[in-house]
């Protein structure tokens, strides 16, 4: 394969993956809903109507950057890689499943947040992260054991720097979904930080 091939090859997987990335974090405005008052309509009603949405703001910026950095994590990740292979394209696309299912959760996150149901609603939130974390690592695996998908200057501590990250994603999202039956808010406190986690430490791969 010529170097011209491998890099078009790449080059309409990231394509792909860019649009159902780009979709998928569209999709998470729609669950903004415009407040229908009841009675008199005055500026004051309107506000506190809006205040009231607060956990649809809040379980949407979580969620925005949340897929927004994952993205940043998958370009990176796709500059180690210089051709594909068919079991790294199955694992991508598993990944992309867990990606456009994530409006779901948040969604719900954002109906239950304020009732009795909110530990159920922040566990099926963070144990969807959960599996993208697992999606991520399959993703990772695909790559280091396919034969010469990374680059050739890639060394075995910058695999091994990567592997060890990617593991950490599993293990505390599992924590965050635990902790949502203690408190709804520190689960999504832990999922908001280790957003915050993988925002500096991409730079890194």
């Amino acid at each position: 394969m010529t170097p011209a091939s491998e890099e078009k090859e790449t080059g309409r997987t990231e394509a792909f993956s860019d649009g159902v990335f780009a979709i998928a974090i569209t999709l998470l405005v729609l669950e903004l809903k415009v407040p229908h008052l009841s009675g008199a309509v005055t500026a004051g009603s309107l506000a506190r109507a809006l205040a009231d949405q607060w956990p649809s703001y809040t379980s949407f910026v979580i969620s925005f950057f949340t897929i927004l950095i994952m993205w940043v994590n998958h370009h990176a990740m796709f500059g180690l890689i210089r051709r594909i292979n068919l079991p790294f394209l199955y694992a991508n696309g598993f990944l992309l499943l867990v990606v456009t299912f994530i409006p779901y959760p948040t969604a719900v996150l954002a109906t239950y947040l304020e009732t009795p149901a909110a530990p159920v609603a922040g566990a099926f939130f963070a144990g969807t992260y959960v599996l993208l974390g697992v999606a991520y690592n399959l993703l990772w695996h695909a790559a280091i054991r396919g034969k010469g998908l990374l680059r050739r200057d890639v060394t075995p501590e910058i695999v091994d720097a990567c592997t060890r990250r990617f593991r950490l994603g599993p293990p505390l999202y599992l924590v965050a979904t635990a902790a949502s039956f203690v408190s709804v808010f520190l689960a999504v406190g832990i999922c908001a930080a280790l957003a915050i986690f993988w925002a500096f430490t991409g730079r890194l791969i």
